[in-house]
């Protein structure tokens, strides 16, 4: 999830990611929502390396740190409910060669094969890290780890999934070094090691949870593969890496859909690889997240030992007490909305402009009423061109469309 809600300065880095108030509202609704776990969206270890403007950041010598620690503690406690019954884990991630040049003309990545143009974004060919950055990579990732657990959060979680940097080593498609951080796959697993080793070097609280996304799949010629990834979740539970989260796909080859019938019968996108890279693990729990709409599916999941847990993503933010609304018998699952699942980029924005209404104290628009969905469209379109007339004036702003709307009903009076 990208919620774009904190801090942007497109001329100052390190004024940016402070997590605004209206952020701590989202995830007190989400907190307050029946949920085990709520794992925050990507919050970025450097304050160039985006996802997207509005960014939350975890940085060393960023700008007004006591208000950034106190906004911190804030959302982190939100996150995990008024009653403190969720587990709130913060996820960690760098953009690599997935930054947009508006943000950047000079990314970094494995090596300096740049992503090709996608979702209306263009990318700068990127510059191969050497050792030295690659260090700095790593110091950055543990550092937002150690910030994260001293700020009150029960974990992180490395995002390496959906080529991202730590994807970018992983994938044979945009890693070519010859170095010991290229070639085998444990040389191109060796940052996402060196990282978890250095978080407990830092960190040496047991409680504290330590996850991976993880790609179980790239599905692009000569990208990640199921065996590949069974054997990097192989080394990390001997890491002590507690949940390894399973998805798929990057920005080149989006995952969001189904492949094939089988899957769609089960709506799992991932289940099938998860059964095979669960079989070499152990102790490490796994979650799939991608594609599960019915509480029947998510329950079978579970049931039939595919996977330890079931994550969900787009659905929560229709309906932000989800996990409470089936639990009480008055959804048995996601509501299906109009939008067509299988466009990620649609499905996406219409996500963060909900998230964004809820920050805004607004009743998240209806997805499956034709008269909203036909208005949000409306919306978009304003809003595209307007990014279009700011792009070429050389503006960036961050966040989604607002959408007017009537006042937020809190999931407790539900």
């Amino acid at each position: 999830m990208t919620e774009r809600l904190s801090g942007w300065d497109q001329q100052r880095p390190e004024a940016r990611g402070i997590p605004s108030d209206g952020l701590v509202k989202v995830y007190e609704e989400w907190g307050n929502g029946g949920y085990g776990i709520v794992l925050s969206g990507n919050t970025i270890v450097d304050p160039i390396n985006l996802e997207a403007p509005g960014n939350a950041i975890i940085h060393e010598g960023l700008d007004k740190p006591e208000e950034r620690e106190k906004q911190f503690r804030r959302l982190f406690k939100a996150g995990k409910g008024a009653a403190g019954k969720s587990l709130f884990v913060v996820q960690l991630s760098h953009g690599g060669r997935q930054v947009a040049d508006a943000l950047t003309k000079n990314p970094v990545s494995a090596s300096d094969i740049p992503c090709p143009p996608t979702m209306g974004y263009n990318f700068a060919k990127p510059t191969p890290l050497d050792e030295a950055g690659i260090k700095k990579v790593v110091n950055d990732f543990a550092y937002a780890a150690q910030k994260s657990h001293e700020w009150g959060a029960d974990g992180i979680q490395l995002h390496a999934a959906h080529g991202y940097l730590l994807a970018q080593f992983l994938s044979s498609t945009t890693n070519k070094r010859t170095d010991k951080y290229g070639g085998s796959l444990e040389n191109r697993a060796r940052i996402i090691y060196e990282i978890f080793e250095e978080i407990d070097r830092r960190i040496s609280d047991p409680k504290f949870i330590k996850a991976i996304k993880i790609n179980s799949v790239e599905f692009q010629e000569g990208g990640f593969q199921p065996e590949e990834s069974a054997a990097v979740c192989k080394h990390l539970e001997q890491l002590g890496v507690d949940v390894i989260e399973l998805s798929g796909g990057t920005y080149e080859s989006l995952a969001f859909t189904h492949k094939r019938e089988s899957t769609k019968a089960r709506e799992g996108f991932f289940l099938q690889f998860a059964e095979t890279i669960r079989q070499g693990v152990s102790k490490s729990t796994i979650w799939t997240t991608g594609g599960f709409r019915s509480a029947k599916a998510m329950a079978d999941a579970v049931r039939q030992g595919v996977t330890d847990g079931v994550g969900i993503a787009r659905p929560a933010t229709q309906d932000f007490g989800l996990p409470s609304l089936i639990i009480s018998g008055k959804l048995d699952g996601a509501r299906k909305g109009l939008l067509p699942e299988h466009d990620f980029g649609i499905t996406n924005v219409a996500a963060g402009t909900q998230i964004r209404q809820v920050a805004n104290g607004i009743q998240p628009f209806d997805a499956t009423n034709e008269e909203a969905v036909q208005k949000f469209k409306e919306e978009v379109g304003q809003f595209m061109e307007i990014a279009k007339k700011d792009g070429a004036e050389g503006v960036v702003k961050a966040g989604y469309p607002d959408l007017a709307g009537s006042a937020y009903q809190p999931i407790s009076l539900l």
